[in-house]
């Protein structure tokens, strides 16, 4: 039973770790997109589109694909 608790705890304590991540991710890419870098139309709404889900996936609680969609981001804009 201890075992079980443990894990239950540490699960818990992983999902708090990535929600406090997901605005330093949002920062980078805003911080980013401020120095207006050069791409396409359509790489530039796509960046948009997922930083916009991002931030949506983590206010509503999901936090994994927060991080993958800001991810998608933050490479599409090389950081």
């Amino acid at each position: 039973m201890l075992r079980f608790v443990s894990a239950v705890a540490l699960l818990a304590f992983s999902a708090a770790a990535f929600a406090g991540s997901c605005p330093n991710e949002m920062k980078a890419i805003d911080a980013k997109l401020a120095t207006k870098p050069q791409m396409s139309k359509a790489d530039m709404d796509k960046v948009m589109k997922l930083r916009a889900d991002g931030e949506a996936e983590h206010k509503a609680g999901k936090h994994t694909e927060s991080m993958k969609s800001l991810g998608e981001a933050k490479k599409m804009l090389k950081i």
